[in-house]
């Protein structure tokens, strides 16, 4: 399938969402990209460059190359922080809204993020919102960090609650700012993945999809 199907992908920290959409892109031979991926790069330019995430971050997205968004230090727990900080910032979201826009009406696309529903392309013919569990999220991402699994369970447990506690913070910090909310598109369709594999999370997706699809065909 190709064209200018746009597909929105929201959803919380560590729910699955850029899995899915990667899969999505594979399946469905559309171009994929990770928009809160800018929003941690930024972060990490301010943190690079000794400054609060909560100043003015603007110059440092209109700054932003194609290395930034290749680094491999950009899903830290401080960056996590930070991205939450600077994508509530008017002038950030304003610099990077046409890059996102123009990527996906070029080719058609799958973008996940947090408001691309609702914000980026509240047009889009499919919007799916997946979510999970504070607690399953903060297993994967602690794996994701590359956790290592033979932690005694003591020492393991406080490893995951800890990433557990940044999670439930930046949801909050998500959900409240008043530029963009993390919040479910009217129309998204919701994906819960807390007892769903991968694999089982695509399926239901691309059913989703082809449901979708039909409908405005």
């Amino acid at each position: 399938m190709t064209g200018r199907l746009v597909i929105a992908v929201d959803g919380p920290a560590a729910a699955g969402k850029g899995t899915l959409a990667r899969a999505l892109a594979s399946a469905l031979g559309l171009p994929y990209l990770d928009t809160g991926l800018l929003y941690r790069a930024v972060g990490r330019r301010m943190l690079d460059a000794g400054l609060s995430p909560s100043d003015d971050a603007a110059p440092q997205a209109r700054a932003l190359s194609p290395a930034d968004l290749a680094r491999t230090d950009l899903r830290t727990p401080d960056v996590d922080r930070a991205a939450s900080q600077v994508a509530a910032q008017p002038a950030v979201r304003a610099a990077l809204l046409g890059f996102q826009r123009g990527f996906g009406a070029t080719h058609g696309a799958v973008l996940d993020g947090r408001d691309i529903g609702t914000v980026i392309f509240p047009d889009a013919p499919v919007k799916l919102f997946v979510t999970a569990s504070t607690r399953a999220r903060a297993e994967r991402r602690w794996r994701q960090l590359q956790g290592d699994a033979l932690l005694p369970q003591a020492e393991r447990a406080a490893a995951i609650a800890a990433v557990e506690a940044d999670l439930e913070a930046r949801d909050a910090a998500d959900s409240a700012r008043a530029v963009a909310p993390l919040r479910p598109a009217a129309d998204a369709v919701e994906i819960d993945s807390d007892r769903m594999d991968a694999k089982a999370v695509l399926g239901e997706a691309l059913r989703i999809v082809q449901a979708r699809t039909a409908e405005i065909s």
